[in-house]
């Protein structure tokens, strides 16, 4: 299959936070938009075609979860990762960022610890914090150009009260894909002091050639307590429609899970949500493969360009995701005048580091999941604003 990912699409005016949402952001709509984390890249055909079939039926009404849906998740996750899920573990959910909350409130009461390790995407603080649940720092620490767990400190932090982890993994923004012994190492502390795990692995489909995700629940036991969560909004940009799953292989985290859903209302979900869902599973794999192929050229590009002609800059190896973090700290300015500087001299809208928590000072992070002459454009923009500063 050959698919255009060189294709710009012009997404302005369709409501996108990531295009019409620049003014109220940046300050200006006059910065190349790569920031939030959707891709610039047309869905894949199988999803528009079904999306298309599903508008031609003229009622829209409440709709259930097929069966039909349930299996191509859980084909998938055994296809791709080697996972075998059972129907009964799945709960749908409206996605992941409200998984985050919802496990939060069912898993740590008021007052007990969550762990967090920044830097990190930035509703895993707020998922604690709105909910009066006590927020505890596991920073990750970086060491020769790679990120990597503190574990002595971790299990600190576990001995210290705490109920649950959140862990991402791949990790946005570092973009580590850990590996097995460290989430081995994870397991052990877990198991040690009795912590639950919401182990957040929405950009599992979203790793490079020459790298391997584990999912983390393949390495556990049946006493683990380990929450998943899953979409496929991220692996086939369709995360406007926003349906996502908590997988927990135990009954009772089921009920606790299901419990917190339920108080919320959150079991309804519009039919092209649910149409989307299945087949992005079903259908996406060849768009998918091609997809990351073409991620990884734009990665490798960015880093080439940035050895140099802005070696100022210095890529962090990342190992999945489509989200780059860019360690700028040799560019010799503030948070605020590195913000400024992006935004008003190169004209290119990225996230700051500083959103991030804890050692996202002087980072930060790039989309590069957009056709391959915006970021030329992006990049070429940067340097010349350096060059004159």
């Amino acid at each position: 299959m050959s698919i255009d990912f060189d294709r710009q699409i012009l997404r302005n005016g369709t409501s996108s936070v990531k295009h019409d949402g620049r003014a109220a952001y940046f300050g200006t709509a006059d910065v190349l938009p790569l920031w939030v984390a959707d891709m610039d890249f047309a869905a894949p055909e199988a999803v528009q075609r079904a999306l298309a079939g599903r508008a031609a039926h003229p009622v829209y009404g409440y709709t259930l979860y097929p069966d039909s849906m349930y299996d191509a998740l859980i084909l998938w996750l055994k296809k791709r990762h080697g996972w075998e899920v059972q129907r009964q573990w799945i709960i749908m959910a409206p996605g992941v960022v409200p998984s985050l909350f919802a496990s939060v409130m069912a898993f740590a009461g008021p007052g007990e610890g969550v762990i967090v390790q920044p830097p990190v995407y930035f509703p895993f603080f707020s998922a604690v914090t709105t909910n009066q649940r006590r927020l505890i720092l596991n920073p990750l620490r970086l060491e020769a150009g790679r990120y990597r767990i503190d574990f002595a400190h971790l299990e600190q932090c576990a001995a210290d009260g705490a109920r649950l982890l959140l862990l991402c993994s791949p990790h946005n923004p570092v973009g580590r894909v850990w590996d097995k012994s460290e989430l081995e190492e994870i397991l052990r502390i877990a198991r040690r002091y009795d912590l639950t795990i919401l182990s957040d692995e929405i950009h599992a489909d979203l790793v490079y050639p020459g790298q391997q995700h584990t999912v983390l629940a393949t390495l556990a036991g049946n006493a683990d307590k380990l929450i998943t969560a899953i979409a496929p909004s991220k692996t086939f940009n369709i995360p406007g429609l926003g349906l996502s799953c908590l997988i927990a292989p135990d009954p009772a985290q089921r009920d606790a899970l299901q419990k917190v859903l339920a108080s919320l209302h959150t079991g309804n979900h519009n039919p092209f949500s649910i149409t989307a869902f299945e087949a992005a599973y079903r259908d996406g794999e060849v768009w998918l493969d091609s997809l990351l192929i073409y991620l990884r050229d734009n990665r490798d590009y960015v880093h080439d360009y940035l050895i140099r002609h802005l070696p100022a800059i210095r890529p962090i190896e990342t190992e999945g995701t489509y989200l780059l973090w860019l360690d700028c700290r040799e560019m010799g300015m503030s948070d605020a005048q590195l913000r400024a500087f992006f935004v008003q001299q190169a004209r290119v809208g990225m996230n700051p580091g500083t959103a991030f928590g804890e050692g996202g000072g002087g980072f930060m992070r790039l989309n590069i999941a957009t056709p391959r002459p915006v970021l030329a454009d992006a990049l070429e923009r940067i340097r010349q604003a350096f060059s004159a500063s």
